[in-house]
């Protein structure tokens, strides 16, 4: 089979792959026609799937003496019960708060200009000229210029503001007593739904007296703030338009 047949039917699959997509993700729409989005349902996250436990270097376990005959205990803020975050499934409230700002002006410039020239002249340059043709100057052999330019120009304005609290479980307590926290929290008005994801790790000698942390003391901190819905969807070029995105060259 030629190469300009085998082109088509590779292709043929491709597309077809790519139709059946979008007609699931197109019937899916028409079925929440005159619908609000649903919201998720709440469930484990350790039982998602691709869930996996965090597992770092911990330090060598270390003997706990106990004071029996004491009022106080060790690590509490307070003389009655100690009430943050301790354990699996204990709660506590993140304080996000995003303030980036960005500016970053770049400019990289280069020129060069090279030249190169070989001559074989004398007694060399006799016996040269007895294997080459005789229009040829052996005065000259070798007579090369090249010139390089190069000019780019680069500029990042970027500000990013975000303040809001969300309330996090805690789903594992590491060995060295760090505990990894997930929190999800969905607002939905009218046909659109706000989602906000906080995940990481946490020191309980972060966390405040009333059981709060700050975003920016949380280790591996994973924060995802999107939504979906009407407006989100419009704003999203069609699955056509991206895939012609993806697979055209130019």
């Amino acid at each position: 089979m030629s190469q300009s047949h085998r082109g088509p039917l590779v292709v043929l699959p491709v597309v077809a792959c790519i139709a059946l997509a979008g007609c699931g993700s197109a019937l899916d729409r028409l079925n929440e026609v005159g619908q609000t989005p649903k919201l998720s349902a709440i469930d484990d996250p350790t039982t998602k799937p691709g869930y996996k436990p965090v597992s770092l270097p911990m330090p060598t376990p270390e003997s706990v003496a106990y004071a029996p005959n004491s009022l106080w205990r060790a690590g509490s803020r307070t003389f009655f019960k100690d009430q943050r975050a301790r354990r699996i499934g204990d709660l506590l409230t993140v304080k996000v708060t995003i303030n980036d700002t960005a500016q970053v002006a770049n400019e990289t410039k280069r020129s060069r200009t090279t030249a190169d020239t070989a001559a074989i002249n004398g007694l060399p340059g006799s016996l040269v000229k007895q294997v080459i043709p005789k229009s040829v100057d052996t005065g000259s052999l070798i007579d090369n210029a090249s010139t390089t330019t190069s000019d780019g120009n680069g500029s990042i304005n970027r500000s990013e503001t975000l303040t809001t609290n969300i309330a996090a479980m805690v789903t594992q307590v590491l060995p060295n007593g760090n505990m990894v926290i997930e929190g999800k929290q969905e607002i939905r008005v009218n046909f659109e739904v706000r989602e906000l994801i906080v995940a990481g790790i946490v020191r309980p000698a972060d966390i405040a007296s009333d059981n709060t942390i700050d975003s920016s003391k949380i280790a591996e901190a994973r924060i995802a703030y999107g939504g979906r819905g009407q407006i989100t969807d419009l704003q999203q070029p069609r699955y056509g338009s991206q895939v012609i995105d993806v697979l055209m060259p130019f």
